[in-house]
């Protein structure tokens, strides 16, 4: 499982754990000191994130959507954040 943390401008960290097979997410974990609502949302998005593939245009705008579509906010971290993140803690795996 590749891992990866990333300082976004401003201060927050987020942090990712990513298990992939090919070119694509098997599994992920995202972590950090940032602030999603509801909080039911990260879990949504790191199961709704398999299967993808680990591409960091196709990922921010995956997570845009779906935040936009479940109405989630975003605090300290944006879908740019997160898909950089977690492509390059899927780049440390396999």
């Amino acid at each position: 499982m590749g891992k990866a943390e990333y300082k976004v401008v401003g201060g927050k960290l987020v942090k990712a754990q990513v298990e992939r097979k090919d070119d694509r997410i098997l599994r992920v974990k995202i972590t950090g000191d940032f602030f999603i609502h509801p909080e039911e949302f990260l879990e949504e998005l790191e199961e709704a994130l398999a299967g993808k593939l680990l591409d960091e245009s196709i990922l921010k705008g995956f997570i845009r959507s779906l935040a936009e579509g479940r109405g989630a906010v975003l605090l300290g971290v944006s879908p740019e954040d997160l898909a950089k993140c977690i492509v390059m803690a899927g780049e440390g795996d396999g």
